[in-house]
């Protein structure tokens, strides 16, 4: 691997960006975070095509980015305008290049699985974002591309000298190669992967950033400068698989990650430019969602229902493994996420005086799922929304006036003293039963009024974790009955 950028090193990526591009018809998909390597690979492939003669740029390359919904707003920020610029400038160039920016659906996004669903905070043993949230917004992408066209090359600022893992993947595919340049994709059928600067090194990367003017007329040195500001030069490549390192140590991840037991980028962003306490807010909330003990793990057990989200204990350990949070923490999340929100656009520079850290669409989706899945008919969301913005919340013709809500639930709640398993299947069988009011055929009412039941069969935890323990001991017996019952009529 070269230490030095050299003009022989350009021209033999170029000549080979070339090559392929016009060795047959396949389209091209270009990730692009708007990182260091993801800017060097989609500059080079733009110089080397731009020198081709019009009539021979008759291939669509794909320029896609990942928008997590949670990513930090000053990358988000960037990568928004720069798409700006190279839509106007391919135009204006008669380049066949198409930006597009990929978002996760409403249902997997960030905040709907966290505060709606109530997954606890992502963590290296529960890694459930990444899928969500980036491999299969770019992944679909990928295969609606093959689709069309039967094959897809994907183009990615991938390089060996990220890690020795990385290194070791790409060697692997390497030898996979039928295709000068192109590796197999281990997740998408009939892709290919072409990384042009595999072999670059760090230094060989900025060096062609400083030395050669960004063809879509945006600044690469202000791309330096908000490396500068961070102790890590990580950047977030586009993910398309889960071998792909999480960019939580990166400035350019997302802002909420608790992948880490510490986000040292966005600390270093603040202390390193005073204009950036606006984001003070933001790292607060993402250090008490990734509430730590003493090892640096995740520690959120008490923030958590004892039961998995279908109801059922699993025990590890002699000790109940804690399933989702509980109705408290979810609105606490939501109350401080929309407080926060609100310190951005107060304290924010004049392009964030209308950000949202969650949409309406995630708002409304979260509402549904409070409503309809978990039967929460007192209807948090709309107050928690008014309490903390001080306007109505908008979305209030989604669901129809309903005989039970908080007045109703709060006196169930003085009723049942306290006893808050009672108390939680007491609400639950109401809103199943007024959920269906007026069905004509009970059967399907019956078995899910059965299953809140077991779900509530305790009087606590404890008395949770004993029944389970008894009931996997029977089991056991059971099954050694059994054995010794089969290997005895074998015997006779």
């Amino acid at each position: 691997m070269s230490t030095k950028l050299t003009r022989d090193m350009i021209d033999t990526v170029t000549e080979k960006i070339q090559r392929l591009y016009l060795e047959d018809n396949i389209p091209w998909v270009v990730g692009y975070s708007g990182g260091k390597d993801s800017t060097a690979t989609l500059q080079l492939v733009w110089n080397a095509i731009l020198k081709l003669p019009v009539d021979k740029r008759n291939k669509d390359i794909h320029v896609i980015s990942t928008d997590t919904l949670v990513e930090s707003p000053v990358m988000s920020l960037w990568v928004i305008l720069s798409h700006d610029k190279l839509k106007a400038q391919a135009a204006k160039e008669q380049m066949p290049i198409v930006p597009h920016r990929l978002s996760p659906q409403t249902k997997d996004t960030f905040w709907v699985n966290l505060i709606g669903k109530g997954y606890p905070a992502p963590r290296i043993t529960m890694r459930w974002c990444t899928s969500r949230l980036k491999i299969q917004p770019s992944n679909k992408f990928i295969t609606d591309v093959v689709a069309k066209h039967g094959e897809a090359i994907v183009v990615l600022g991938t390089r060996k000298a990220e890690s020795a893992n990385r290194a070791n993947n790409m060697i692997f595919y390497e030898n996979k190669r039928i295709r000068d340049d192109l590796s197999p994709n281990a997740s998408l059928p009939n892709s290919l992967v072409f990384t042009p600067i595999e072999d670059w090194s760090d230094d060989n990367v900025w060096t062609y950033l400083m030395q050669y003017q960004n063809p879509w007329d945006f600044s690469n040195k202000e791309l330096l400068t908000m490396y500068r500001g961070a102790t890590s030069d990580n950047d977030c490549p586009l993910v398309v698989d889960t071998s792909t390192p999480s960019c939580g140590n990166s400035r350019f991840g997302c802002w909420v990650c608790t992948l880490v037991s510490e986000d040292k980028s966005m600390k270093a962003m603040i202390q390193n430019d005073s204009e950036k306490a606006w984001m003070t807010p933001m790292l607060n909330f993402r250090n008490e969602l990734g509430k730590a003990d003493a090892s640096g793990k995740i520690d959120d057990r008490d923030r958590r229902d004892f039961r998995k989200m279908d109801g059922n204990i699993l025990i590890h350990n002699e000790q109940a493994v804690h399933g989702p949070y509980t109705k408290y923490w979810r609105e606490h999340w939501l109350r401080r996420l929309l407080q926060v929100e609100q310190e951005v656009r107060q304290k924010g520079p004049e392009e964030l005086r209308k950000i949202k850290l969650i949409s309406d669409d995630e708002l409304r989706e979260i509402r549904r799922i409070w409503m309809l899945n978990k039967h929460e008919f007192d209807d948090a969301l709309p107050r928690i929304y008014q309490e903390v913005t001080g306007e109505t919340y908008p979305y209030m013709s989604d669901f129809n006036k309903k005989p039970l809500g908080y007045e109703e639930w709060n006196l169930l709640k003085d009723l049942c003293e306290g006893d808050d398993l009672f108390f939680h299947l007491q609400t639950t069988l109401l809103d199943i039963e007024q959920q269906n009011y007026g069905y004509s055929v009970r059967k399907g009412i019956l078995d899910q009024l059965e299953n809140e039941i077991k779900k509530s069969f305790y009087i606590d935890e404890e008395d949770a974790l004993e029944y389970k323990k008894q009931k996997n001991n029977s089991q056991i017996e059971l099954e050694k009955q059994l054995d010794f019952d089969y290997l005895f009529t074998s015997y006779e």
